[in-house]
């Protein structure tokens, strides 16, 4: 074995003298990759990412307020939801007539639970269905807070009609008859999702009350947690598939119960609903610049990110940069796990902690700047200047098309 040469001035598991910016960026992986308790940091960071891009191509007061309302609520519901519904509400009332060694197995995803086949399932799946079934309610105003933007713009800017509120109809002329039919359009969704959340509640009470005993609602309560497992079993990919993306169950996060990448999901595909119902209500521009930018950022959401993260790994594997940071399984060590990696590698070969670490972070830095940098300029930047370009473009357009046939 290699004599360890160690800075004298170092000791493992103590920080060593970083300058002011690799500090800073530091401390914006170590947010990337934290967990519930830095919702608040999170919330600000993905807000401003989001609404930032939206802002500067603002076209309208109106505009403005509605992306701003939109980024901010979006981002309340996917840090705070979670843990305030699932965690500090549902939690708490639905595990009551738990023992405390079931109520700390309530966290534990049901796929996991499914493979160990413990007799205790039988009382933990409905509850962690019911669960799941309130959790939904999370999607559910996703769904309506395109509405409520719509009621909010026609309250505070007498406008339901999107050529006025895109700046694309410079006579910001009021449709009464078109703000009418936003609006009952708006109150009727917002009451119908209403309508199934209280579906959502009555099946959770059935599942906490009955569920332990009913064949029928232990079956409905592995289809909600654990789709996959359920109906695919005997195919391993499609198995993983429906379980990641199709669960309603939620994540697990230090034993607290925290948003899934399955209702992560579901809020995107349910929340998408009510983007385009809302958007159609309003005229074929808003529809059409929603058909344009919702599903490029909808697959971003859900499964894009973690592509371009495998995707770029991959090529740095492939091309042998960062090699004591990407290995063969394409993952990358948690900032927090950089210390004990350099110490590893120090007592194997030998050589200088503070370079090494050095140099391992800033390797990290590099890796974990690309889908950052990726989602602020291509899916904040990109994104909201092509869309608002192609709506100018279709609309002018069609203007255009409209006189010539006068």
């Amino acid at each position: 074995m290699k004599t360890n040469k160690i800075n004298n001035n170092t000791q493992f598991g103590i920080n060593t003298s970083l300058g002011l910016g690799l500090k800073a960026a530091s401390k914006v992986i170590s947010i990337q990759e934290g967990g519930s308790g830095l919702s608040h940091v999170k919330f600000f960071q993905d807000t401003m990412t989001g609404l930032v891009p939206k802002a500067v191509f603002a076209r309208s007061k109106a505009d403005l307020a509605e992306n701003s309302f939109l980024e901010l609520a979006e981002s309340g519901l996917v840090y705070y939801c979670p843990t305030l519904l699932g965690e500090n509400v549902f939690r708490k009332v639905y595990s009551k007539g738990l023992n405390s060694s079931l109520k700390q197995k309530l966290s534990i995803p049901a796929v996991e639970l499914l493979k160990s086949k413990v007799p205790a399932n039988k009382t933990l799946m409905p509850v962690k269905a019911a669960l799941a079934l309130s959790g939904f309610a999370i999607p559910l105003i996703e769904f309506t807070l395109n509405y409520i933007k719509n009621l909010m713009t026609l309250k505070m800017f007498k406008q339901g009609n999107f050529d006025n509120i895109a700046n694309l109809d410079k006579s910001n002329k009021k449709d009464e008859i078109l703000n009418k039919k936003v609006e009952l359009s708006a109150k009727k969704n917002i009451k119908r999702a209403a309508a199934i959340f209280g579906g959502c509640l009555a099946m959770s009470s059935l599942l906490i009350t009955r569920g332990r005993n009913l064949k029928f609602l232990q079956n409905i309560s592995e289809a909600i947690l654990a789709p996959g497992t359920k109906f695919f079993s005997k195919n391993p990919k499609r198995e993983r598939f429906f379980n990641k993306y199709f669960s309603l169950d939620f994540a697990d996060n230090n034993g607290k119960l925290t948003m899934s990448k399955g209702q992560l999901t579901s809020c995107v595909l349910v929340g998408g609903a009510g983007y385009f119902g809302a958007s159609k209500d309003r005229g074929r521009q808003n529809f059409l610049e929603t058909l344009f930018r919702f599903p490029l950022v909808g697959f971003y959401i859900i499964t894009g990110n973690e592509l371009l993260e495998k995707g770029f790994n991959k090529l740095l594997y492939k091309t042998g940069k960062c090699k004591e940071l990407v290995k063969k399984d394409l993952n990358v060590p948690r900032l927090e796990e950089l210390k004990s990696l350099t110490q590893k590698i120090i007592e194997r070969r030998g050589g200088d902690y503070d370079n090494l670490y050095k140099k391992l972070l800033k390797e990290k830095l590099f890796i974990s700047s690309v889908p950052i940098l990726f989602g602020i300029g291509v899916m904040g930047f990109f994104i909201a200047g092509s869309s608002n370009l192609f709506t100018k473009y279709r609309y002018n357009k069609e203007k255009a098309l409209q006189n010539k046939m006068i």
